[in-house]
């Protein structure tokens, strides 16, 4: 199908995307729609506006400082988002989980404290839950280390059943050790295919043109890992710091700046979509394109 990049031309950084019956539903960070900005759509591409899945925090938290949400769907009346905030009493960001009983929300967490707050690594933040073919859920995130100059890492840790609490070790995957890296390494994604894991992350500033989507080739859930090397999605003439990426069928989902005014447009990041094929265990992403054919 041909279509016009952004899909979505409002603020709408680090996108999550789910599918429910034949309903599309995005998530967001913060922005003019709320604490976690939302959308839905038929067919990806044209987007309205829902409002605000989580309308009201836990006390450990504030509203208005609700970053990167992604929901996992374990049934029809169940949805479970995790999503990054600051936790106040450490003056760092930190994980929590939420729920509710439709696609939409309200989402309601009612916890005293965040699921994970590894305020002496500088914070957590990026979860992204993940379902491997054998039914074990898994969650992934990253620690905030650029926050204090210290290692960035992808995290790793299995959830129960209902995914309100890790189970089992942590495992650390990757950090930043690539030039194009720069400090810090984020947003992780995993994904099943033909046996084996593929763990899709950003790295670099997020406000630079230099923000680029990494790939790293996993033997298991937790590792170990080997990434691509280079970035498969970078900067084009028509967007500039493609990143946070997820992956919807044949569809990288990620959000990118207008390249006249990276890291201050008023506007923030829009939402983008490009083409995904393989080449063997290699993924391929077009690159971003305001017109696709």
């Amino acid at each position: 199908m041909g279509f016009s990049n952004p899909v979505y031309d409002g603020s709408f950084a680090d996108p999550q995307i789910i599918a429910v019956g034949n309903d599309y539903y995005a998530f967001a960070t913060n922005g003019p729609l709320g604490n976690v900005q939302t959308l839905t759509s038929r067919d990806l591409v044209s987007w309205e506006p829902v409002g605000d899945a989580l309308p009201s925090v836990p006390d450990w938290t504030s509203p208005g400082r609700m970053w990167a949400p992604e929901v996992a769907v374990h049934a029809a009346d169940r949805y479970v988002m995790y999503y990054t905030s600051r936790d106040t009493a450490a003056d760092r960001q930190a994980v929590g989980v939420a729920v509710a009983s439709t696609p939409t929300g309200p989402y309601v967490d009612k916890s005293m404290k965040p699921l994970i707050s590894q305020a002496d690594e500088g914070g957590s933040i990026d979860a992204s839950p993940f379902q491997d073919s054998s039914g074990r859920r898994w969650l992934y995130w990253k620690n905030d280390g650029n926050a204090i100059g210290v290692d960035t890492w992808i995290y790793v840790s299995e959830l129960s059943a209902d995914g309100l609490t890790l189970i089992g070790p942590v495992h650390r995957m990757i950090r930043q050790d690539l030039p194009w890296e720069g400090n810090l390494v984020e947003a992780p994604y995993m994904v099943e295919r033909n046996g084996k894991f593929h763990l899709f992350y950003s790295g670099n500033a997020f406000d630079k043109a230099t923000y680029a989507v990494g790939h790293a080739l996993c033997e298991s859930p937790i590792g170990p890992c080997v990434k691509t090397g280079d970035p498969i999605l970078k900067s084009s003439p028509d967007a500039a710091g493609p990143g946070h990426n997820m992956v919807l069928g044949d569809w990288f989902v990620y959000h990118a700046w207008d390249p006249a005014q990276v890291g201050t447009d008023p506007k923030g990041r829009t939402l983008w979509l490009s083409h995904l094929t393989w080449d063997g265990d290699t993924p391929v992403v077009e690159p971003p394109r305001t017109r696709n054919p």
